[in-house]
């Protein structure tokens, strides 16, 4: 194993275990190296399990007579099913689309073929605002079988109830959204946060940044002890506690380096285009402030990769939402 990157938390580390319980608040050792080899299995609570392999995951559940799978993650759906195989006998029927990002459901086929080997259709939940984005994009991928609601619903499966959390003001995309596993107190959110590690790039690859912090906010105000954000470890309220204090230094850090670079000075009259002046303004004004934020952030896992593009985002949503 590699050696482990600084937690953002402190948090307390456990091995991973397919049969035990996870303690909320607790993450896996050494996950980086682990996920990198192959998936990652943990059990969460008596029906939950959490699967990574090569920096993506997911949950499932496993009902009295079949199991509940929430999402298809690119390249790693084929360990899911395998995860999954290892736990219990009991069929997949149900898969949810969290939110329309082909990486998160690109591998649907690994359910629909299994669900179709066994004489099934495969029901597919999600969200209407799902729905109405895959139609308007022309998706290539199945669109859901089952429609709940936009922005708050819940459907059953087996005597569990699963509520949909939609963020009417989305950061990451339009129908970005939370799902409640409500008896099991679970939540899962994906790209909502990379927990144990500062935000990955442009906010877990955000497609605006202005409404993060209060996306953010409504998933810590729900009741839950485990967190799925789709990439990273296993999350708490700790690591949401954690993005919004890095989000303020931030932000506080792009603020202060604005006002050391007057755009006018990156005005050329001589250039042939007018094309660089924004470009060269923001990138000035982001070295800035991950310099700024080094000593207080920099050794913990990929803030150099990161934090770079993520000021770039913060210093043009601060540029255009005066």
């Amino acid at each position: 194993m590699t050696a482990a990157a600084t937690s953002t938390i402190g948090a307390h580390y456990v091995e991973p275990s397919a049969t035990e319980t996870l303690t909320p608040g607790d993450k896996i050792a050494d996950l980086f190296a682990r996920n990198m080899q192959g998936p990652v299995v943990q059990r969460l609570t008596d029906r939950v399990w959490w699967v990574e392999a090569f920096n993506y995951q997911t949950i499932f559940y496993v009902g009295d007579e079949s199991v509940l799978v929430f999402d298809a993650p690119e390249g790693i759906s084929p360990m899911v099913a395998g995860a999954i195989a290892e736990v219990t006998d009991k069929p997949v029927t149900t898969v949810v689309y969290s939110h329309y990002h082909a990486d998160h459901i690109a591998d649907i086929n690994v359910f629909v073929d299994a669900a179709k080997a066994r004489g099934q259709e495969l029901t597919i939940v999600g969200s209407s605002k799902t729905v109405e984005k895959m139609r308007l994009v022309g998706s290539q991928y199945p669109v859901p079988n089952q429609v709940i609601a936009w922005p708050t619903d819940s459907f059953q499966f087996e005597g569990l109830t699963v509520q949909l959390h939609g963020f009417e003001w989305a950061a990451h995309t339009d129908d970005h959204s939370a799902w409640l596993l409500v008896q099991e107190g679970v939540v899962h959110s994906p790209d909502l946060i990379n927990p144990d590690q500062p935000p990955f790039w442009r906010f877990a690859g955000n497609e605006r940044f202005l409404f993060s912090a209060e996306n953010l906010r409504q998933v810590r105000d729900l009741e839950w002890t485990h967190l799925s954000g789709g990439h990273g470890n296993i999350g708490s309220r700790e690591d949401i506690d954690f993005d919004l204090a890095f989000m303020e230094d931030l932000v506080a850090a792009v603020g202060e380096a604005m006002g050391k670079h007057d755009f006018m000075s990156f005005i050329s009259p001589d250039a042939t285009a007018h094309t660089p002046f924004l470009a060269d303004w923001i990138d000035a004004i982001a070295a800035d402030a991950v310099d700024a934020l080094r000593p207080k952030y920099g050794e913990l896992y990929g803030y150099e990769a990161a934090t770079r593009p993520n000021a770039e985002m913060v210093a043009f949503s601060m540029f255009e939402h005066r």
